[in-house]
């Protein structure tokens, strides 16, 4: 019985056994845990997302720099150039502005215009066009006086003039000046009006410049029409080509500017976005299309002036420097500002900046300058 105990004892393990290791075999595997494997998927997903992530951050593009097109008129930021003008000088010509010499004609055209006082507190202007092959005919054309060359040479301009002062004369060859004289010139440029002439306008308002001619006259003298490396860039610092920013100031809808003898005064053209210019309280109008002159943007820079010899010629500080004072007017704001130009250096660039010195960009259009003498303005 003993044996027969132990036989049925080692049957029964035997028989457990075969039982157990079946049930392990006939487990299906899906139900096999998978924590291991799970938490050893996780890093891998999270590495991975987050390698997607930095190739989307890299992968977003840049905002493009906005590309200036080639035709762009470097005195007035608007792509207008001919073709044959691209990298080419622009012009700088002397026009009477006295009230006697109204209407000028060819003057709408102009892209900057200076006015500036010449002897006995009147003005005159000095037109920069920035298209040499499209200058127009353009009178009535006046005489030189020193400070306007100095101005134009930081354009790489052509200077066109009828008459100098005659004190000048070093101080013009010392320039290097290329000077389109109306009383030596027999390039067929200059003429006097015979209409104005017929309307009993005064010699000196009656004279012309033919500027239709100049390309050709350019062409046989052989002058250089290149620009100066240094000359290539825009003249001032520009607001994108959509832009049109007011300035950082108040606002402002009217400039008066008085001059001594004559003054000019703006009015703010909000539809078209320009100032119009008057000249001693009238319209200041070419007298070839009618359009009374208008400007995207207004300077008026302060600045030293006297009289220097017998004749009434002006000693002019046309460099101002770190004290200077100036305003900034455009889109219905003004913003006083700092300018200056290198006074060691009539071929530097004229410069505009903000109170603490940083440059300020302008509005693309075209501009007028006055230089003046200090608090001799006004802006409502």
């Amino acid at each position: 019985m003993k044996f027969r105990k132990i036989i049925w004892m080692l049957t029964f393990f035997v028989l457990a056994g075969t039982v157990a290791a079946c049930g392990r075999k006939e487990k299906p595997e899906e139900d096999i845990p998978k924590v291991q494997n799970e938490q050893s998927s996780e890093p891998e997903e999270s590495t991975q997302k987050e390698e997607e992530q930095e190739k989307e951050v890299k992968e977003e593009p840049e905002e493009p720099e906005e590309k200036i097109p080639a035709d762009q008129n470097l005195l007035t930021g608007v792509p207008d150039l001919t073709d044959g003008a691209i990298g080419k000088r622009p012009v700088a010509v002397m026009v009477n502005n006295v009230s006697y010499a109204m209407p000028q004609y060819g003057v709408e055209e102009a892209d900057i215009i200076f006015e500036i006082p010449v002897e006995g507190d009147a003005t005159r202007f000095m037109a920069l066009y920035g298209d040499y092959t499209q200058v127009p005919k353009i009178c009535p054309i006046r005489s030189c006086r020193y400070y306007f060359p100095a101005l134009s040479q930081g354009f790489d301009a052509f200077y066109v003039n009828w008459g100098s002062d005659d004190t000048i004369g070093e101080y013009l060859e010392a320039l290097d000046l290329d000077q389109i004289e109306g009383i030596t010139n027999t390039g067929g440029l200059f003429g006097r009006d015979q209409d104005r002439l017929n309307q009993g306008y005064a010699l000196e308002h009656t004279g012309y410049f033919d500027g239709t001619k100049l390309p050709s006259y350019i062409e046989s003298q052989g002058l250089r029409t290149d620009l100066k490396e240094d000359k290539k860039g825009p003249a001032f610092l520009f607001n994108g080509l959509e832009e049109q920013l007011k300035p950082e100031g108040s606002d402002c809808t009217n400039v008066q500017i008085n001059f001594g003898a004559q003054s000019s005064a703006f009015t703010y053209d909000a539809g078209r976005k320009v100032y119009l210019k008057q000249i001693n309280g009238q319209a200041q109008t070419d007298g070839k299309t009618g359009n009374q002159l208008a400007f995207t943007n207004v300077f008026v820079l302060e600045t030293d002036i006297s009289v220097r010899d017998s004749v009434g010629h002006k000693e002019i500080d046309w460099d101002g420097g770190p004290d200077s004072t100036g305003y900034y007017v455009s889109n219905g704001g003004v913003q006083k500002i700092i300018w200056s130009k290198d006074p060691n250096n009539e071929n530097s660039y004229l410069r505009f900046y903000d109170q603490s010195g940083q440059e300020i960009a302008i509005n693309r259009g075209k501009t007028y300058i006055a230089l003046n003498y200090k608090n001799q303005a006004t802006f409502q």
